[in-house]
């Protein structure tokens, strides 16, 4: 009985959790969609930090019911936790996707104003300067660009990771289900093995052509 009174309790915790980041990825939306500006103000930064608790928080609970699972829960049990691995990782992948949305955004209206102030101060100061100082302004303006564009690249990165961080932990609950199986049918262990050699050399191809990506877009910009 009081396995069965664990088991609600931490699927009632991962229920409320589920529904306060509802709650919160809307707004986060409704931020992203309307940001204009270069800077992060105060109630988006306490709104990211708000989701990013949440999610560690059901990511801890989602883990307990893994334990909870494998210590010899039913079919019924199981379906129900990879239901909420599911929404979780729905979840993460829509924040860092929102996440990276809203930074290149930032550093597009970071570029856009750093640009309005070069016209100012070269309009200002152009009909006073020589080439060569005019020359160095240009190049000035060029450095900008090239920073913000990187930056954005680097949000991009930061993203990607964040997905493959996601995907790890994905794999990790899919392994503890296949021991799980093992057990229960060792007829099917040798099927079983080269299904999980298979995924972790899919994991390595992929974190290899990320990797090879993102080293071409650097390479890419630094040389444009």
């Amino acid at each position: 009985m009081e396995a069965t009174i664990s088991w609600d309790a931490l699927r009632n915790q991962a229920r409320k959790l589920e529904a306060q980041l509802d709650d919160q990825m809307v707004a986060y939306r409704r931020i992203v969609s309307a940001k204009a500006s270069s800077k992060a103000d105060a109630a988006e930064t306490d709104l990211e930090s708000g989701i990013e608790r949440l999610l560690k928080q059901l990511e801890q609970v989602n883990m307990q019911m893994q334990a909870w699972v494998s210590s010899g829960g039913s079919e019924m049990v199981s379906h129900t936790l990879t239901r909420h691995q599911e929404i979780f990782q729905d979840l993460t992948q829509e924040f860092y996707r929102l996440k990276s949305s809203l930074r290149a955004k930032q550093e597009h209206a970071s570029l856009l104003e750093d640009f309005r102030e070069f016209d100012r101060t070269r309009l200002d100061l152009e009909d006073g300067l020589s080439s060569s100082e005019q020359a160095l302004l240009k190049e000035r303006a060029t450095i900008s660009r090239s920073t913000g564009q990187m930056d954005n690249v680097i949000s991009q990165a930061q993203a990607t990771l964040g997905a493959l961080v996601l995907q790890r932990s994905t794999f990790g609950g899919i392994k503890s289900k296949i021991g799980n199986v093992t057990a229960r049918l060792p007829t099917v262990n040798q099927l079983l093995s080269s299904i999980k050699r298979k995924k972790s050399m899919d994991t390595i191809i992929l974190s290899l052509v990320a990797s090879v990506c993102l080293f071409l877009i650097l390479i890419y910009w630094l040389t444009k």
